[in-house]
């Protein structure tokens, strides 16, 4: 009878019993996973345990506890720093953190840590290197104890976060206690908005900034989150002015030059941080968009006139010039030109938030920075017909909004997401230039489109994927990021739609799988049929020498009735049919026992210098017969490689698993399955195919690749 389900079998050692075990107060035991965590097992995680699972029984929790509160605190040195690595392990166990906070555990640490680091960092000087440990051990066990959410931050001295801050801010500090300062800084921050103001007021970034311009990259990851941190409790009002400080240290090229373009490949975490530095950046943008214009706003409203006069090179007329009509009659046709919704006051336009007055800001930066592009593309749709010209204007706007969705401009960054753009480091106003990048597009498009008004929203769409498509490439540059928008063309978008479209859902359903099903055999008969009407045909292959290549040849191929192999050596590389009588020797197939290739050939095994030609072992095969006698080959090229193995292994029985079957599968396969699946309802089929065109009376139409 098999034992219950919630009955598992586990073996239990007892580490110093032996020979016998003898427990007293059972109270003061209790049992841990015998593996790296040693965590301790509880009511909580006792289902967790499973069948066969090995588990230790050693001192409980409370137990362990009281004996490392008292060892860390002993006057040796030795024992303290042994206590002090025996506390970070045990710590990362919620059970024990819990038993050891109860015994105001953290408040020793942080006693240590304000009171007796200088005459730790005396004694490493004078004493063993190891002494500089213990500093260490002791920011590492608060790190695990803190990190289990039983104790407030709210808790901590300010005494505590200078002397925290001050490993941080020296310049040559133990990369382990700098490791650890940058975390509690970040946990302070994140945890605390009264702690934020305090450690604010010990951080500088340009404290924090040499760490980045290291190697270390657990350092560089924990500095960075520190900066986002700070960044992120910062007040509204706040942000603005860090932003510029930020930009001031050059923070975005330090980030360029010694993480992003580092030789060390990036990992998870900082891949996080970078991403976490990338939104909040771009939420410095919310502000602009979420504020509507004011139409009555003089400053605003200049912005407007600063766009017109860049485009159609026009100086503000003085107010006495011509007629009030006169002058409202050109803005409203020049506005138009502009590709304003709203001819006699524009300003209407950038009531709509989003993007606000991002639009605009986004608009002018594209009419002073890129004023050439600008101008070409008001004055090229200006000169279309109404119902064909982009709209300038509109097209910001509308791409403005658009590009802050895909940013996701002002929401929060995920706490799991690593989606950072390297090209988005790569420039200051970066935001402002991708702006530029894409609104380019957005007129090629247009013109590929061939769009009229009436096809804005499609435009859009398309634009939107074309965008999509480009940052999922991961782009390392602006001009990079360009580059592969110019092979998105609205063509290629088309091209990728339609390949899409076939292998979407539909194709998934269970009556496509089982015609799939049904059609496999099929092809693959054919394949097969191929292969061995290639065989037929034959190949010539050439004999190589361990010493030099010799230009001798020989010659194989497959009996008509897939019987026997008919070989032998020929002169030179035959240049039409080989002749049946020139090939003497012959092997029945039925005496065939296997088909071997690459390094296990005997061939290759006997012949030394050939082991080395990775090339050439990629083309070596050889057919078993008899007991240990051998046919060996080296093919021609991939191609004739993978029919011979294939054809073999068909004349065997056995299953064709070369690349090239696989390939001719899925290119059958899709191209039958498309055919079975037209709509030819009313469609007359011809009886006979159609004749085949005569050749052509020359070539001259053909070009030579080579």
């Amino acid at each position: 009878m098999p034992p219950p389900a919630d009955i598992v079998k586990v073996a239990i050692e007892w580490p110093g019993a032996f020979p016998k075990w003898s427990l007293g107060n059972h109270e003061n035991f209790a049992l841990q996973i015998a593996d790296s965590t040693n965590f301790y097992i509880t009511e909580k995680n006792r289902n967790d345990i499973k069948n066969g699972s090995i588990l230790r029984l050693t001192t409980s929790p409370y137990q362990t506890a009281l004996q490392l509160h008292e060892r860390i605190q002993s006057s040796s040195m030795d024992a303290k720093l042994e206590a002090l690595k025996d506390l970070a392990n045990a710590s990362r166990d919620i059970t024990f953190a819990q038993e050891f906070i109860n015994l105001d555990g953290i408040s020793l640490l942080t006693q240590m840590v304000e009171s007796g680091t200088e005459r730790y960092q005396k004694l490493q000087k004078i004493m063993k290197p190891c002494f500089g440990d213990l500093l260490s051990f002791t920011l590492t066990a608060f790190v695990e104890l803190m990190d289990h959410g039983i104790v407030s931050w709210d808790t901590f001295s300010v005494a505590f976060i200078k002397k925290i801050a001050s490993y941080v801010n020296k310049s040559a500090m133990d990369t382990a206690v700098l490791q650890r300062s940058l975390a509690i800084l970040e946990s302070m921050v994140l945890n605390s908005q009264d702690l934020y103001h305090k450690v604010a007021q010990e951080i500088t970034i340009g404290q924090l900034i040499p760490h980045l311009q290291g190697t270390d990259q657990d350092i560089q990851t924990y500095t960075i989150a520190v900066i986002n941190a700070l960044f992120l409790k910062a007040p509204e009002e706040k942000r603005q002015e860090m932003a510029h400080i930020l930009a001031q240290k050059q923070l975005r090229s330090i980030i360029l030059s010694n993480v992003i373009r580092s030789p060390t490949p990036i990992n998870d975490e900082m891949a996080h941080q970078l991403y976490v530095l990338q939104v909040l950046t771009f939420n410095l943008l919310e502000d602009r968009m979420m504020t509507k214009m004011d139409p009555q706003d003089q400053a605003q409203r200049d912005i407007i006139f600063e766009l017109r006069r860049i485009a159609f090179d026009v100086e503000c007329e003085p107010n006495n010039s011509g007629s009030i009509e006169k002058r409202k009659s050109m803005y409203t046709r020049d506005y138009k030109k502009l590709g304003f919704i709203n001819h006699v006051n524009p300003a209407v336009d950038f009531t709509q938030i989003p993007p606000g007055m991002l639009a605009l800001d986004n608009m002018l930066y594209f009419a002073r920075h890129h004023q050439d592009a600008y101008i070409r593309i008001v004055l090229e749709n200006s000169s279309r017909e109404d119902k064909h010209e982009c709209p300038f204007g509109r097209s910001s706007i509308e791409l403005t909004k658009m590009l802050c969705e895909i940013l996701k401009v002002g929401e929060l960054p995920s706490e799991n997401c690593h989606d950072f753009h390297p090209m988005f480091f790569t420039h200051d106003r970066s935001f402002e230039e991708f702006f530029c990048i894409c609104i380019q597009l957005l007129n090629k498009t247009w013109k590929e489109m061939r769009a009229t008004s009436e096809d804005f929203n499609k435009v859009m769409q398309v634009v939107r994927e074309q965008i999509m498509r480009a940052l999922t490439l991961k782009p390392n540059s602006l001009d990079q990021f360009k580059s592969r928008l110019q092979n998105l063309s609205y063509t290629e978008i088309l091209k990728i739609r339609q390949s899409e479209r076939m292998n979407q859902e539909d194709f998934q359903s269970r009556p496509i799988l089982e015609l799939r099903e049904k059609i496999q055999p099929e092809i693959m008969e054919l394949i097969k049929q191929q292969r061995l009407n290639r065989l037929c045909e034959g190949t010539c292959f050439r004999k190589i020498s361990s010493r030099r290549r010799q230009d001798k040849f020989w010659y194989c191929r497959l009996s008509p009735n897939h019987k026997v192999l008919h070989y032998g050596d020929l002169e030179e590389s035959p240049q039409g049919e080989v002749p049946h009588d020139s090939l003497q020797d012959k092997l029945p197939v039925a005496d065939i026992k296997a088909v071997i290739t690459g390094k296990d050939c005997p061939h290759m095994k006997e012949k030394g210098a050939l082991k080395q030609n990775k090339e050439v072992l990629e083309l070596a095969f050889s057919v078993l017969y008899e007991s240990d006698e051998y046919l060996n080959f080296i093919a021609p090229d991939k191609h004739e490689y993978c029919v011979w193995t294939d054809g073999l292994n068909a004349l065997l029985g056995k299953e064709m698993t070369s690349d090239y079957t696989k390939s001719d599968m899925d290119t059958l396969l899709s191209m039958e399955m498309k055919l079975r699946l037209l709509d030819l309802e009313n469609i007359q089929i011809p009886e006979a195919p159609p004749p085949i065109p005569k050749e052509p009376s020359n070539y001259d139409f053909v070009y030579d690749c080579n």
